[in-house]
């Protein structure tokens, strides 16, 4: 037994040999010597690693900074604490590799750790994550901390060598000094950087958040929503309603756009901005969009088996969604369950999104497009995808923001607006899409524009699946009394 004890802390070593040589080979610029010292060790950190998680160490280094913020409090000076989190990591994995983001990781550790004061100190946090403690001091205010976060973000963002290849890191953080905090305990200090450091990631990129108590406030309640939403999930209480798609041309429906909908118990029927902020950049945006998915093909099928003649619908696709490897054979498979072919669905991906795309999001939607389905670009106009980007996605329409077609009907220099991406998406091939149509007018001058198709209130608010039949029957109702009056089919 005491032989198998000894593992641990043997392992531990080579670990921190693993990291310590690689962080100096780094930060004097030899990055291959990095990797090569990340890469003969990496074995025995991996074994190491997973014996200290076996061990029970796993809030070893988070005990590591209370401990330090402790004795700081106990000397009778004032301390603080920064959290670092790093931004986009996962798409800078998927372009240089683990063992090369490590290298550049450990490198940027090597300059942080350097251009610290005596007495402060830097511990890696288990959700990879870094705390910086402050030492004691006589005057630290919130003015300091801001000017000290500032110096510690531009130490992350200067670029780093990797080979010939510049490589930039950024980072939002959080930080908390001993008068902000609920309490004065290490406890209490390094949880109030965390919270600050978890709304800098949210408010990002490159965002610095001092600790309130606000903050505080507003994380329970996030996270008492996202258990509540767990359990809506469950209950069927996340359902999607549908908003009609029409031709400008025909009138005739074109498709349905399906809209997140929460059936609350005690807060009635909630839109997506009363629930997406708290669920944003967890697993369960995921959970949302697996469920909205299912739940829209199954209310096409339905449609089909009603004979209702609803020729597609468009479900919207979060960047953390679009960046599952397994999203095409998903999409693929829930298809196939419910008997409907490829071109029945359309994937809408925010402009946002398209215009930063890394490689598995660009294979994702290559894939997608090669399987028949549509996939639109939505919100555009608002998040500066170039033409290349356009032409590489294989989109079947641009839908316009909403931002350009409010009050389209009076205002000129929207109207020039529109009709530049009109113009744009003709030379692309592409068709056209408007929505946020409030009003006739709005309605009428996208038609006369040439724009191919419109969604919002002017047409019809979004409604549950069961109320879409009635709907349909009283719009087409509508088409055959407008037609003897010259609107114009194709």
């Amino acid at each position: 037994m005491a032989r198998g004890r000894s593992l641990v802390p043997q392992g531990v070593r080579w670990a921190s040999l693993a990291v310590s040589v690689a962080a100096i080979c780094a930060y004097l610029g030899w990055v291959p010597g990095a990797i090569l010292a990340l890469g003969l060790l990496l074995p025995f950190t991996i074994a190491a690693t997973w014996h200290l998680l076996q061990a029970g160490h796993a809030g070893a280094m988070s005990d590591r900074v209370i401990d330090r913020l402790e004795t700081a409090i106990r000397s009778g000076g004032r301390t603080g604490c920064f959290v670092l989190q790093f931004e986009d990591l996962a798409p800078l994995c998927d372009r240089i590799g683990r063992t090369r983001q490590s290298a550049i990781l450990a490198a940027c550790i090597a300059r942080l750790r350097g251009s610290l004061r005596s007495g402060d100190l830097l511990f890696p946090l288990e959700d990879g994550s870094l705390a910086v403690v402050l030492g004691p001091s006589h005057r630290l205010d919130e003015d300091s901390m801001i000017r000290i976060a500032g110096r510690l973000q531009m130490v992350v963002q200067q670029p780093l060598l990797l080979g010939t290849e510049p490589v930039q890191l950024s980072c939002c953080i959080g930080f908390c000094h001993l008068g902000q905090s609920a309490s004065a305990s290490g406890r209490a200090v390094l949880d109030a950087a965390q919270i600050a450091a978890d709304e800098a990631l949210q408010k990002g990129p490159g965002a610095i958040r001092a600790f309130t108590a606000d903050l505080a406030r507003a994380r329970d309640e996030r996270e008492a929503l996202r258990a509540e939403f767990v359990q809506a999930i469950e209950s069927g209480q996340i359902l999607p309603h549908f908003q009609p798609q029409t031709s400008t041309d025909s009138g005739a429906v074109s498709g349905m756009e399906a809209l997140a909908r929460w059936n609350h118990p005690k807060r009635g029927c909630l839109a997506p901005g009363a629930f997406l902020p708290a669920i944003e950049g967890t697993e369960l945006v995921e959970l949302l969009g697996r469920t909205m998915l299912n739940r829209a093909l199954a209310a096409l099928a339905a449609w089909d088996r009603a004979g209702l003649g609803v020729p597609s619908v468009s479900v919207n696709l979060s960047k953390r969604e679009l960046r599952d490897p397994l999203l095409p054979q998903r999409l693929a498979w829930t298809l196939d369950r419910h008997g409907l072919a490829p071109g029945r669905i359309t994937i809408e991906v925010l402009e946002s999104v398209a215009a930063r795309a890394d490689d598995i999001i660009t294979r994702n939607i290559a894939c997608i497009a090669r399987m028949g389905c549509g996939v639109d670009m939505d919100d555009f106009g608002t998040g500066s995808a170039s033409i290349t980007s356009i032409r590489h996605f294989a989109l079947r329409r641009l839908k316009i923001d909403r931002s350009f077609i409010r009050g389209v009907d009076q205002d000129r220099d929207q109207q020039g607006l529109v009709t530049a991406i009109l113009s744009l998406a003709q030379r692309l091939g592409l068709d056209t899409v408007a929505e946020g149509v409030e009003t006739r007018g709005e309605h009428a001058m996208l038609a006369q524009l040439g724009c191919g198709h419109v969604q919002g209130f002017a047409i019809a608010r979004p409604m549950p699946a069961e109320d879409l039949e009635v709907w349909l029957s009283a719009h087409r109702d509508r088409l055959a009394n407008a037609l003897p009056v010259g609107l114009r089919t194709r």
